[in-house]
Formats: C-alpha cells, structure tokens, sequence
C-alpha cells in the first residue's frame, strides 16, 4: 500500500528543539523549520522530492550492481567494516507499491540503506549526533563490535540508557540497518537537533541497532525467519538509528575480490549519477 511518516510539532518537542526561544515562539518556529527540511517552502516542492526520488534510486541502483561484499567507515574514532550478505538490496528515496503507485514514504528523506550482515561488523565506530532514545538523550557515544555483536560501550552521557538499550536481549546488540547521508543534507546544514529520528537520520550516515527491514534481503519477504537469519538478518523488537557520518568520515565498498571503491569522501558522494 502506499503511506507515509509525519511529524507534527507540539509544545514539549518545540521546547527540546527551542529552549532559548520564548514559549510562544517555539512552536511556529519548529513548523517553519520542518517545513523548510521538507522543501515545502519553494515553488513546486513536488518537483523537488520527484528529482530527489530518482537521484535516490539511481544511487541505490548504482549500490545495488557492484553488490559490495562490506563497507569500511573511517573517521574520528571510527574504524568500522561492515559486512553485507549476498543478494543484499539497496533501497532509498521511492517505493513503488503493488498497485503501481511510486510514492515517498518518508518526507524528508536523504538516504539509501540495505542490510548489514548480523554476524560480519567488526571495528568501532562514534557517534557523532546525540541520540534521543524514548525520551533520553545518549551524546558522545561509542561501539565496539566483534562478530555483529556489540562488545563495549561507552557514553560521555546516557550511558545507562545505552546499556540498557543493547542489552534488551541478543538481538539489540546487533545490527539491522546500514544507511549512507551526505553531510551536506538540508538537515546536516541547518545545524539542528530535532530529536525526532524521522529529521535527525537524514543529517548523516547512520547504523540502525535491532531489527533489519526485510525488503532490504532480495526475496526477504518470502522466507521464513529461520532462512532470513541465516542470510544474515537480524531481528529484534528494537529498531534504533544513531548517527555515525559527518564531514570527516570516508565510506568505501569493499568488492569480492578484495579491492575498495571509494562511496563517500569527507562525507559526500564519491560517484556521480
């Protein structure tokens, strides 16, 4: 079916975003903003998020045919390899539903994703977003991984709410999505924190701990769960994105045969479509 995820701005979300603003501006200013991340505020927004759609799609495209066998992620306090099961499938801007209908699901959108192996992510890696976790704020934090399971953490703030976080149950302490931003999205520029992840996962590159999305696997949505573990998807009740991309941070395909394509260089897109 065709649907889509909305935000709509009440007095406690505006306070969080605009504390240093008078409360009777807070949230006029919140519905300016989210207006302008989702380009509604030009002439022919329509215009905007069809051309996005297809440069979206054509990058996932472009992912999805060199079929890398894992992603490295190198920047400030990150080292990070991420594998990627065969027959993984790259999605990102449109879908298009069993009726026919291409449509947007998520607006703002600046991302491609596909399905991080749950037992192939090894390295450590920072955040470098706050993360704002059922009401709780997590800065300044980093993973370590050994074999898709998170081994250490640690947290400048929040760390007891990242703990209890991964250690839900076996499944949270993995991963279940791996997703590319460019650092110069509208979200990343503006320079705000909207601690609402439908914004903030539009701002960077991000991993996802818990539960991977099933349309992410070629055939995902037609094997049973024991077959999707076993091509290497994660599932858990947990779903939560945190951000790991900036201006700093290079992303490169790792082939099958051993040899890196540069994706991502200082944050931006490293191939042009």
């Amino acid at each position: 079916m065709n649907w889509c995820v909305a935000s709509a701005p009440i007095p406690s979300w505006a306070a969080k975003v605009f504390p240093s603003l008078p409360p009777a501006k807070r949230e006029g200013r919140l519905w300016e903003v989210i207006l302008q991340l989702c380009r509604a505020d030009q002439p022919d927004p329509v215009a905007l998020w069809l051309s996005l759609g297809k440069d979206l799609a054509s990058r996932a495209a472009h992912l999805n045919a060199r079929q890398y066998s894992s992603l490295t992620f190198k920047g400030p306090g990150t080292d990070l390899t991420v594998g990627l099961p065969p027959r993984h499938v790259w999605l990102g801007g449109q879908n298009r539903a069993k009726n026919g209908v291409v449509f947007l699901p998520n607006i703002p959108t600046e991302e491609v994703y596909t399905l991080p192996h749950r037992s192939r992510v090894d390295g450590s890696v920072q955040s470098t977003k706050p993360l704002n976790l059922f009401g709780s704020t997590i800065e300044g934090f980093r993973l370590v991984f050994r074999d898709g399971k998170v081994t250490e953490f640690a947290a400048r703030k929040g760390e007891a709410h990242l703990r209890e976080l991964i250690e839900t149950h076996e499944g949270a302490s993995r991963l279940g999505e791996v997703a590319l931003v460019p650092a110069s999205s509208p979200i990343s520029k503006m320079g705000i924190v909207l601690w609402d992840v439908l914004f903030d996962e539009n701002a960077a590159s991000h991993l996802a701990l818990g539960n991977a999305y099933r349309d992410s696997l070629e055939g995902g949505g037609e094997i049973s769960e024991e077959e999707f573990a076993e091509a290497g998807g994660n599932a858990s009740a947990v779903h939560v994105d945190f951000m790991i991309g900036s201006s700093e941070v290079d992303v490169d395909g790792v082939t099958a045969q051993g040899t890196l394509d540069p994706i991502m260089r200082k944050g931006e897109w490293a191939f042009n479509m």
